[in-house]
């Protein structure tokens, strides 16, 4: 007898509503947070369907940015971003604070942050600057 497939990441964290969910509280910290604001547009709008059509992507589910934008090409397109080790430790801290409000597994926000941990280490692109 075949073993069952595992389902994805994407449907075991609730889908697209959940998603959805994710991108708006995570926005709304990154939009406060003043190592991470000054990289940002003033209107997230983009930023936001951007965000979400890439993770329910990167989490399984289906392949949004891909359909709409092409391959990611995450780090040629974050490369115009000065993108130090403490902004991707801020953008991590903001995700890890999301993941914990919206009552999500610990399983499951584990795997996530696995994750996303090594693609924001992968992003950093400027190092930090000397006092």
């Amino acid at each position: 007898m075949k073993q069952p497939l595992e389902e994805s990441l994407y449907h075991r964290l609730g889908g697209e509503k959940t998603l959805q969910q994710l991108v708006e509280v995570f926005y709304d910290k990154v939009a406060r947070h003043p190592d991470l604001a000054p990289i940002f547009p003033d209107d997230f709008t983009l930023t936001k369907e951007k965000q979400f059509k890439f993770l329910s992507q990167f989490f399984g589910g289906p392949d949004l940015y891909n359909q709409a934008y092409g391959h990611p090409m995450l780090r040629a397109r974050h490369l115009r971003f000065p993108i130090t080790p403490t902004r991707a430790r801020a953008w991590l801290a903001c995700m890890q604070e999301t993941l914990d409000e919206l009552g999500l597994e610990d399983h499951i926000k584990q795997e996530m942050m696995m994750r996303l941990t090594y693609t924001a280490q992968h992003m950093i692109n400027t190092p930090e600057q000397e006092n």
